[in-house]
């Protein structure tokens, strides 16, 4: 075909349409979403160039394989290639999503940044395509590095997708390491490769003291302004932030709450003030303490006095509002009961990990009757970074060994590792001599051994991820699977542990 100018016609109208896709060689390009073209005489075989406000491409045209309304196929030659390629332009029945449009355009940005930074490595195709079969969100890019005889896993994500995705990438990383290690042909994997924005990567420099040779980590920041690429070293991560509240202070507050909560009549119309049900939780930095029911906030209680209500809405406690508060209290223990029928009912499905704490701090031996019933600790220690705050528990066996237990009522993919963020920082306070020094542990011969690590959900409910990530720990750290009765509302009792 030599009808040139038909090709143009056709090529611009495509473009124009708003829903074109450009593939070449197989390969969607994110980069030309908003599309521009035209063609250029030059000689026997035209140039055709491709333009948007991310990127731009000529290429020749060799011959049209294909042109219909909705698909043009070209038989194209690249420019220092002798190969021909082929570029496709595919109308769509509508515009992909903006967010994948973004991935696309950053995993091929993110290809182009590898191969000027890495001029001796091969990098395979990346990918930016979800898998649920396999946990593979679409979030992150992922792919194959090679240098010789040496291949990487590597993943990485923009700045775009938020701090909560960038934090989750350790997990994703890891899953990416071990799919690609079980599938590797001629090359063993020797690691993984973990590319995250510039000032992001502290977390992940931590968490890389918990894991085990053989995961074999190495964390990159990347300057999206100019491309700019810097290994990190993790020993510059330093101490794990956290802090501890001394006791006394812990203790002053809660006492201070019970005794204000004692006068409210409101709270005592059908249980104790301070009991089975009522649980105070001190809130970290704020000196107010959380009055929670069966592990729901209701109120908090300050110098200043009382407020409750759920959520955002919350009144003083004075006796205009005692009734609305005995309302209150009364829906709780209507909806938030194990033997409750509505268990679709808001209140009865809100904060399942803290009512499963409740559950155990009233009595420690249900999880394992190796706990020390007389410390174990709610909410501490409070630590500095990330977008959890506390840890769930925090025991000791009977002979002196810290537990740190971390609860969960659904599946969670990143368990393991938010249970290592705070392994971390017990381990780190543990060897300071701060739980003694800060009023902890009062009276008990703490072992100096790593502290253990209970996992602890419905027996259904641990991620299928779990296992994989747990392969990938330090030996230092020795987890336990703690499965719980699937009906646990009802009573908490163990089904297994591994």
């Amino acid at each position: 075909m030599n009808d040139w100018a038909e090709l143009d016609r056709a090529l611009v109208a495509m473009a124009a349409s708003g829903s074109t896709e450009v593939r070449e060689d197989g390969e969607w390009l994110a980069e030309l979403a908003a599309l521009h073209c035209e063609l250029h005489r030059d000689g026997k075989n035209p140039l055709v160039h491709l333009w948007s406000a991310e990127n731009n491409l000529t290429r020749r045209i060799l011959r049209v394989r294909e042109q219909s309304q909705d698909r043009i196929v070209l038989e194209v030659r690249r420019f220092g290639r002798a190969k021909p390629g082929r570029l496709e332009f595919l109308r769509t029945d509508s515009p992909r999503a903006a967010v994948r449009i973004t991935r696309e355009q950053f995993r091929a940005r993110l290809r182009r940044i590898l191969a000027e930074r890495f001029p001796d490595a091969t990098i395979e195709p990346l990918t930016a395509a979800p898998d649920l079969e396999h946990s593979f969100s679409g979030v992150y890019v992922r792919g194959r590095m090679h240098e010789g005889p040496r291949e990487w896993a590597l993943m990485a994500i923009s700045s775009a997708e938020g701090a909560a995705a960038i934090e989750g990438i350790l997990t994703f990383g890891i899953l990416w390491l071990d799919w690609t290690r079980q599938r590797a042909a001629s090359r063993a994997v020797e690691g993984l490769r973990l590319f995250v924005p510039e000032g992001t990567s502290r977390p992940l420099r931590e968490r890389a003291f918990a894991l085990s040779s053989a995961a074999r980590v190495e964390v990159f920041e990347f300057r999206e302004e100019d491309d700019r690429i810097q290994k990190m070293d993790p020993a510059d991560a330093g101490n794990v932030e956290s802090w501890l509240a001394p006791r006394r202070e812990v203790e002053a507050a809660l006492a201070a709450a019970r005794e204000a909560i004692g006068r409210v009549h409101a709270l005592a119309l059908h249980m104790p003030p301070v009991g089975d049900d009522i649980g105070l939780r001190l809130v970290p930095g704020t000196g107010e303490v959380a009055i929670c029911f069966r592990g729901l906030e209701l109120g908090r209680w300050s110098r200043d006095g009382i407020l409750f209500g759920l959520g955002d809405s919350r009144e003083r406690v004075t006796a205009a509002t005692e009734p609305a508060l005995d309302r209150l209290m009364r829906r709780l223990d209507l909806h938030r009961s194990g033997l409750s029928s509505e268990t679709t009912h808001p209140l009865y499905r809100a904060a399942p990990e803290r009512w499963i704490e409740t559950l155990v701090l009233q009595d420690p031996t249900r999880l394992d009757a190796q706990l020390d019933p007389g410390h174990l600790y709610s909410q501490l220690p409070a630590l500095a970074v990330g977008d959890r705050g506390v840890l769930d528990l925090l025991g000791v066996t009977r002979r002196g060994r810290l537990v740190v237990i971390e609860l969960k009522a659904s599946e969670d993919m990143h368990m393991p590792i938010q249970a290592v963020d705070y392994w971390l920082r017990v381990r780190r306070h543990q060897r300071d001599g701060d739980f003694q020094r800060y009023g902890y542990f009062a009276g008990k011969e703490l072992d100096p051994k790593p502290p253990l690590v209970w996992l602890a959900a419905p027996a259904l409910r641990f991620h299928s991820a779990t296992e994989t990530v747990l392969r990938y720990l330090s030996p230092e750290i020795h987890v336990t699977r703690i499965g719980l009765n699937e009906n646990w509302r009802r009573g908490l009792k163990v089904i297994f542990r591994q």
